[in-house]
């Protein structure tokens, strides 16, 4: 496929211009015209990169690309290294931030409810920036912290009691521990995210809902998949995800 047919398509698929976002949206870095292979990452880190080359892609997709908000501008040291990487090879690198995060059918969210077994029931937060979910059958939160641990791999961290039963899901990936008050407003039981700071340990424990930070990097390998997958079968090329593994 043509990079410029493929650009058309993700910015219909996408529709990034309906988001106020950290970062641009879309191709980052231009490199060949024609596109046979894809691969798919969480973040555009060297490791990634070089992983991709390896790999014989055309083009690189990733939730976490360049150019960030209050980023110095000079392509200097570890930037200059990744996007001279990228030109020398003639590789594309395409990203979608918030975009992904909340799309209704392949984004980070809805695709973290459906690797965690959750049936999606409606969305909350400005822009539908937050899925709402609910277990098939109430639970301890000691038991559905168990099942969350063994799909994405890692031992998440709890703020709540264990013991406690609970429903009704509340999910925002990433770094929106700060999206907490949301939540509880919602009716969630349980909010996940990716990360946690310090208030939000407090806000949990005085709204009495239960908050999981389950890693900002494992609950969004989701979305990008989804993506690889959906412009392999739209486009007939091939797609490969590359898990770059990181403990946050």
């Amino acid at each position: 496929m043509k990079i410029d047919v493929l650009n058309n398509y993700l910015n219909t698929l996408l529709q990034p211009e309906r988001f106020s976002d950290y970062c641009p949206n879309g191709l980052q870095v231009e490199g060949r015209s024609e596109i046979k292979k894809i691969v798919t990452g969480v973040t555009a880190s060297m490791a990634l990169l070089q992983a991709a080359r390896q790999a014989n892609a055309d083009a690189i997709f990733v939730h976490h690309g360049y150019f960030w908000r209050g980023e110095a501008l000079p392509i200097t040291g570890i930037k200059k290294q990744r996007i001279q990487f990228l030109l020398q090879h003639d590789i594309n690198l395409f990203a979608y931030h918030l975009p992904l995060d909340m799309h209704p059918q392949i984004g980070n969210n809805v695709m973290l409810a459906k690797q965690l077994g959750l049936t999606l029931t409606s969305w909350a937060g400005e822009k539908n920036m937050m899925a709402l979910a609910e277990l098939n059958r109430p639970q301890m939160l000691q038991a559905f912290v168990a099942h969350i641990a063994t799909n994405l791999k890692r031992t998440p961290q709890v703020i709540g009691d264990e013991s406690k039963v609970v429903k009704k899901i509340a999910i925002c990936t990433g770094a929106a521990q700060g999206y907490i008050e949301q939540a509880f407003a919602a009716g969630a039981d349980v909010y996940i995210s990716g990360e946690i700071s310090e208030q939000t340990v407090h806000v949990a424990r005085e709204s009495g809902m239960s908050y999981i930070a389950a890693g900002h990097h494992a609950t969004e390998r989701y979305g990008i998949q989804a993506l690889g997958e959906h412009l392999a079968q739209k486009f007939n090329c091939q797609h490969e995800f590359i898990d770059i593994d990181n403990p946050v």
